[in-house]
């Protein structure tokens, strides 16, 4: 659900549509479901309409809001994936998203931004640089700061992650 303001000011309820969930060949069995995004800093009142947020990680002043499924195991691509046309997929439905991916390095990332992350079930392990791993389960919370990082289930149910992410600057050390 989405609310904003009419042109008196008063709150009001401006969307109540599903959000179907963006699902690749590239991560067999994921699911991302962007909920929310924007560009810019808000400023309010605000009618409540959706905002340019083109690229799938946000801008500095950005946000995404946006609901992840993990499922269990390692990833195993199909045998007759076309990888070309399966990458353009994802740079359509998911634009900059693999940009951000290490080749070297499955699942390793990096973002600029800053990361508000619910597990809501399941479990998954953060991993970090040098191999650091951290179990999560369902309640726990992580406050990502730009970090190099990397989501994987070892268990054995799908996990599902909420996350919020807002666009930061990233000063590069020398």
């Amino acid at each position: 659900m989405v609310t904003g303001h009419d042109c008196e000011g008063k709150a009001r309820v401006v969307d109540d549509s599903h959000v179907e969930p963006i699902t690749t060949a590239v991560m067999p069995g994921f699911a991302a479901y962007r909920l929310w995004g924007r560009d810019e800093r808000p400023t309010f009142p605000d009618d409540g309409s959706p905002r340019a947020a083109e690229a799938w990680y946000p801008p500095r002043d950005g946000s995404r809001f946006m609901i992840n499924t993990i499922p269990p195991g390692e990833q195993v691509l199909p045998t007759d994936l076309d990888a070309a046309s399966a990458l353009e997929e994802v740079e359509r439905q998911m634009p900059g998203a693999m940009a951000v991916v290490e080749p070297d390095a499955p699942g390793m990332h990096t973002t600029d931004s800053i990361d508000y992350v619910l597990v809501v079930s399941g479990e998954v392990t953060l991993e970090l640089d040098d191999g650091e791993q951290t179990v999560l389960r369902a309640g726990d919370v992580v406050i990502q700061n730009g970090t190099r990082h990397a989501w994987r289930n070892h268990g054995t149910e799908t996990c599902t992650i909420v996350g919020v992410a807002i666009g930061a600057d990233r000063v590069r050390l020398s």
